[in-house]
């Protein structure tokens, strides 16, 4: 048995993500074709882990044209699985594979020179309108021997948008052009996608009395064998008298909760079946290999049990596409002749080479390995080793008669390093032994001679850059100040009247101690400094909280609440070109559905007092 899935995935990242990786999105349908519509990737964007999974063959389209920022957003993929991509005789393998259907793009036929320019069946038009129509990245076709398989993504056009509605006119008369070419040489075609076209009023949640005149509604089912046309709507064939079978709903309403949707997901097949006596009544590809169509209602975003997605001002996003799978499953396809992948494969694409890196995810990636490097630094001297406190922090690098360039420190701490920023600490060796010692909260210098001197403020600064994150707590706490001890005019005065030995180290206060200009220090309470800081900060944030919360009551009053329900609605804007663009206006935030229903959306208007952006 053999299984055709079809699924709108909106965005084959967000589905990946949403599965863990593409292997699993790929397996969880259990299927031997799968066809994606709208993957939303550019070209430049093609990697291993986005279009190539293990035990699959994938074939892709991406968008080739920016014309009104329609780069990235459409873009289809078939992923076939096989056994083995060379020497197979799998169904499920394509023979020759082929992006787009015009001919003119990638085809695993030009490699051996028998690809015409043009597609068969398609003289009558010019190599523009068949490249305008190509560029969107909207098909994919597969030959599998026994069938040829079209993965559609049609084109979405609104009734007053001329040019799209020419669009998609010309898209699907240029594919009708090429399927009637093939069922005259006697191929089977299937045709699977978005086509963005539900029939019948059946087909549509709120159809009117006129939605069946619809100039493309009114073509699809000029296809259908039922209307005099060569192809069978399979999911209808099966389930002719199913009502709200649908396998789209809108995001923006919610429309899912109430199944309030439209069937614009299909599977199409023409052409005989694959049994000798194929030319009897009753004979053809549905009747003797297709034995079940029906929609994935489990890939749905709105579970049963869920909570509703709209109420009053709260929403609660749903993981997903807004769209649910479609599959067919065959019966009776018997092998092909032994043949390899098609040199269209992804597998051969030159362009992908895994998850390359970017030069700035590669610096981005420094930068953070960088800012968790240890905090613990050793200094070695000559003759003589300093060891900072405060964290047991020291510098790691040897120098001679006090040269401390080429210092860089290992790690980062949470803790404060250097007691200020315009200056910092630097021995010079005279003489005497080496000591060493540590201290969770002074700084120890041990020499028996020392001088101070203040470094640059730009090595300073760039040092303290390297230094460790700030917490939080840091920003209330007051930084320690040490004056210019050490200035310039003073500089090479020398500290040995200060009385220092080797068995008396030089002590500097703590980061809370303050040296004045007279060489004496005093200490600071630092829990009232805290403690005034932490109020100062408090008080203001209390101040910025009532002033917000004043603010959403003004903006509760002023949004009105809908007749039926009494609850607050929510605040859209025109999003459409024309003289309200941009204009803002409420509706009932519930989830849209049936009339009928009082728990579905009462469909409650009201324009808000702003003007429109352009006013």
């Amino acid at each position: 048995m053999m299984k055709i899935v079809t699924y709108n995935v909106n965005g084959l990242r967000p589905r990946i993500a949403q599965y863990g990786s593409l292997l699993k999105l790929l397996d969880s349908f259990d299927a031997d074709i799968i066809c994606f519509q709208e993957t939303k990737l550019r070209r430049q964007e093609l990697r291993a882990d986005l279009i190539i999974a293990d035990g699959y063959e994938s074939f892709v389209s991406c968008t080739r044209t920016s014309e009104k920022g329609r780069t990235g957003y459409s873009g289809v993929a078939t992923f076939c699985r096989v056994k083995s991509a060379f020497s197979s005789n799998e169904v499920a393998l394509p023979v020759r594979a082929e992006e787009g259907f015009s001919g003119l793009l990638e085809s695993s036929h030009k490699g051996e020179g028998t690809m015409p320019a043009v597609a068969e069946g398609l003289e009558e038009f010019s190599k523009e309108e068949l490249l305008k129509v190509d560029r969107e990245g909207r098909c994919i076709v597969t030959d599998h021997g026994h069938f040829v398989l079209f993965n559609i993504y049609g084109p979405r056009a609104q009734s007053d948008d001329t040019e799209r509605v020419l669009f998609k006119t010309n898209f699907y008369n240029i594919l009708q052009k090429r399927w009637e070419h093939l069922l005259r040489q006697g191929k089977r075609i299937f045709v699977v996608g978005d086509l963005n076209i539900a029939p019948t009023s059946m087909d549509r949640c709120d159809a009117g009395p006129d939605f069946e005149n619809n100039e493309f509604r009114r073509w699809m089912r000029s296809l259908l064998v039922r209307c005099g046309g060569h192809f069978t709507d399979i999911f209808r064939a099966k389930h002719p008298d199913r009502k709200d079978a649908y396998t789209c709903w809108s995001q923006s309403t919610g429309a899912e909760v109430f199944n309030y949707g439209t069937r614009i997901d299909h599977i199409l097949c023409a052409g005989p079946c694959l049994h000798p006596d194929s030319n009897f009544p009753g004979h053809d590809i549905v009747n003797c290999h297709v034995i079940e169509c029906d929609i994935l209602s489990q890939y749905k975003r709105w579970k049963d049990g869920n909570s509703f997605r709209r109420k009053g001002e709260q929403t609660v996003k749903l993981e997903g596409s807004d769209h649910a799978p479609v599959y067919a499953s065959l019966l009776e396809i018997p092998d092909t002749p032994q043949h390899s992948t098609p040199s269209l494969s992804a597998r051969y694409n030159p362009k992908i080479h895994g998850l390359q890196q970017t030069l700035v995810s590669m610096l981005l990636k420094r930068q953070a390995a960088e800012g968790s490097a240890t905090c613990k630094i050793s200094n070695s001297f000559s003759r003589g080793n300093i060891v900072l406190g405060n964290c047991s922090q020291g510098l790691n690098g040897s120098f001679d008669n006090g040269d401390l360039s080429g210092l860089l420190p290992d790690e980062s701490c949470s803790s404060t390093n250097i007691d200020t920023e315009d200056s910092l600490l630097k021995t010079e060796e005279s003489s005497g032994g080496d000591y060493s010692e540590e201290a969770p909260c002074n700084t120890l210098i041990t020499h028996e001679s020392l001088h101070t001197k203040t470094l640059h403020e730009n090595e300073t600064r760039k040092r303290v850059r390297r230094s460790s994150q700030m917490s939080l707590k840091s920003f209330f706490q007051k930084n320690s100040v040490i004056s210019n001890v050490a200035d310039s005019s003073n500089a090479n005065s020398s500290i040995n009247k200060a009385d220092t030995s080797e068995s008396n180290p030089i002590e500097i206060p703590r980061s809370d101690t303050h040296i004045t200009d007279s060489g004496k220090y005093f200490e600071e309470n630092p829990d009232q400094s805290h403690i005034n800081a932490f109020s100062v900060e408090r008080e203001k944030s209390g101040v910025a909280l009532l002033e917000w919360r004043r603010i959403q009551e003004v903006m509760q009053n002023s949004i009105p609440l809908c007749k039926r329900h009494k609850e607050p609605c929510v605040a859209r804007v025109v999003k459409k070109q024309g003289p309200n663009n941009g204009r803002r206006f409420y509706v009932c935030a519930r989830a849209e559905g049936p009339a009928s229903n009082p728990e579905a959306n009462c469909g409650y208007f009201k324009w808000a007092v702003s003007k429109s952006r352009h006013n």
